[in-house]
Parts: structure tokens; C-alpha cells; sequence
């Protein structure tokens, strides 16, 4: 076993100087992916800062939507009234990851730094451009089936890593517009959810934007119209404590029968929580109908690539999407 320090902090100003002091340490919030990483030997910090004492677990109302502290449990997110009420997609996405026990344990903030469960990733005897930049991406080739269909090439169209981003939270905040708010040593910002992951491009080893040390203080979901459709959708290998093969967070906002806004997200078919604005865009003013539905899905499949055992994701995506789709514009 690798040693390690291990500080309790109680301020966010503390945690923040502790890890910026090191070059190899982490915060320690739930641990449910963590601890897991540090077993395999996958990550191996020098120093685990442990940030459970902080006040950042609070689930609140604001003027503008909903403040969600990074150390709010995923099972106190997703049972929380004013999340079932005005945020149901959250709070269906959240009953649809792990098992109660993580979801017990899991925080937010952990949620949205979980690191790919990539079967090569896990595996150190195994090449990973991800774990080990250069050293070449396994799955390309391997054993795919899990894998990305979106969003794959690099710089020079090639594709170093093919791993899926694997959280179902993620998906839905995504779909609603959610915003970090982050806090580091230069101070405050703020992070638009789109943009806090990020594809592999030529830097696969990074899953996010956040600078060195910076720590995950919350997350604001704007206030919406999106409370009555809205569904979320995981297709998976069996009923429970499963990833993604597909999933699909669809909201509508309904005019009769005709959609005034849209907004949706895909897992399990690439790098990050993959938002369809595209579609989004092609739903407006349409009628919430299974042929607009089909006609959406024909527009998100754009640029979709298979690398073999994952084919089946080609024709799997498009129709989770029509299901989904098809759920939420029912759903009141």
C-alpha cells in the first residue's frame, strides 16, 4: 500500500491552501470512486484532504432557482422536495445511479470528479492514454463494447481514448443548464455544467476545467418550465447498480401539444455528459409527435462512430432518445 498524509480541514479557504501547497493531492469527500482508484493502484495521491467538515451540504431555494452544496448527499439531492418538484430530472437520474448504499455515501461534488470505469483504465498492466498519456488507448481495438460513439478525435483525427463519462446526475444537470460555482486560490468562479467536463481530444488524462486545487463549492440549477415533461431514461444490463449503456435525460416545456423548449442530454456515449443542442434547437416550435421524434433522432446520430463491439450503440442511441422523448411528452 502507498502511504499518504491525511488532513481533516474545516473552512474552504483551508482545504484550498492544503492541496495547492502539494503537487499530488486530493480532496476526500464520499470516497465511493476514490478509495476504489487507490486500492487498484490507479491513483496514488501523496495527500488526501478531507473535506466531509465544511458547510457545503445545504440544498436550498434562491431568486433565481435551486443552490446545491458539493457535499449534499446524492440520496438527499434526489428526495428532496424541492428537487422532486420543480427538478424531477434530477432527481430521476439520481435514483437511476449505483446502489442506495453509494448513493448514501456519494456526494455532488464526488459525483461530478468520478473518473471513468473503463475496464482498461482499471487494469495498470494494461495500456490507457488516460492513466498513462502515450501509452496508447486499449479499448480502441479491445474490448469496446462500454464504450464512446461521440466526440472521440483528436487534433489529428485520430482517437486517443474512447472511455464514457459515467454519471447519471451529471447528465441531467447538464440538460438543465446547470452552473459550478468553484473556489481556488485566485478566488471565486463560475463554471457553465457544459463546459466542466471535457472530451479526451489530445489530453484524455483531464476529465475536467477545474484548475489545480480548485474545490467544487456548489451547483445552481436555474429556475424552468420543464417540471411536468420530464424523464430519464437508463438503458443498462440489468435493473440496478449498473452503468449506462444508453441513458437520455429529455425535458419539455408543452404548449398543447406543440414543444416550446427543449432540453437533452445522452450518457454512455462519450467522454463527457453529452448535451444535444442541436436537437434542441430542431424540437422548437415542432409538435410532440413520434415522427418529430424520429426526425430528432436522425439529427442527434450525427457524427456518431462505432469501434466494433459497440456498434450497437449506433442503433440503441436514436431510439432511447425516441423513447424517452415519447415518456416525457406524455408525463404530467
Amino acid at each position: 500500500m502507498n502511504q499518504f498524509q491525511y488532513v481533516r480541514v474545516t473552512t474552504p479557504k483551508a482545504a484550498v491552501a492544503a492541496v495547492t501547497k502539494e503537487n499530488n493531492s486530493l480532496f476526500l469527500a464520499g470516497g465511493t470512486n476514490l478509495i476504489d482508484l487507490m486500492k487498484r493502484n490507479v491513483m496514488s495521491p501523496e495527500k488526501l484532504v478531507d473535506i466531509n467538515k465544511l458547510p457545503l451540504n445545504t440544498i436550498e431555494k434562491t431568486a433565481t432557482g435551486l443552490r446545491i452544496g458539493a457535499l449534499a448527499k446524492n440520496t438527499a439531492v434526489a428526495e428532496h422536495e424541492l428537487v422532486r418538484k420543480s427538478f424531477p430530472l434530477l432527481s430521476m437520474a439520481l435514483n437511476a445511479g449505483a446502489s442506495p448504499q453509494l448513493r448514501n455515501m456519494a456526494t455532488v461534488g464526488g459525483n461530478m470528479m468520478q473518473r471513468t470505469r473503463c475496464g482498461y483504465f482499471y487494469d495498470t498492466a494494461m495500456p490507457c492514454n488516460k492513466r498513462e498519456p502515450g501509452s496508447g488507448c486499449g479499448a480502441i481495438g479491445g474490448y469496446n463494447r462500454m464504450h464512446a460513439i461521440f466526440g472521440t478525435e483528436s487534433s489529428d483525427r485520430s482517437s486517443k481514448c474512447i472511455a464514457v463519462h459515467p454519471s447519471d446526475m451529471c447528465i441531467a444537470l447538464v440538460a438543465l443548464d446547470a452552473t459550478v460555482l468553484v473556489s481556488g486560490s485566485k478566488g471565486e468562479r463560475r463554471i457553465p455544467f457544459i463546459d466542466f467536463h471535457r472530451l479526451p481530444g489530445d489530453a484524455p488524462e483531464k476529465d475536467n476545467t477545474l484548475q489545480k486545487g480548485e474545490l467544487i463549492m456548489a451547483v445552481d440549477l436555474p429556475n424552468n418550465p420543464f417540471a411536468d415533461h420530464s424523464h430519464y431514461l437508463k438503458v443498462r444490463d440489468r435493473a440496478s447498480y449498473a452503468f449506462a449503456l444508453v441513458s437520455v435525460g429529455a425535458a419539455l416545456n408543452l404548449k398543447g401539444n406543440t414543444i416550446q423548449e427543449a432540453r437533452l442530454a445522452m450518457g454512455g456515449v462519450s467522454h463527457k455528459p453529452w448535451r444535444l443542442t442541436e436537437v434542441e434547437q430542431f424540437l422548437r416550435g415542432k409538435p410532440a409527435t413520434e415522427a418529430t421524434f424520429r426526425q430528432a433522432a436522425d439529427v442527434a446520430m450525427k457524427g456518431a462512430k462505432g469501434y466494433g463491439e459497440n456498434d450497437f450503440k449506433l442503433t440503441m442511441a436514436p431510439n432511447t432518445l425516441i423513447d424517452a422523448l415519447k415518456t416525457a411528452a406524455k408525463n404530467a
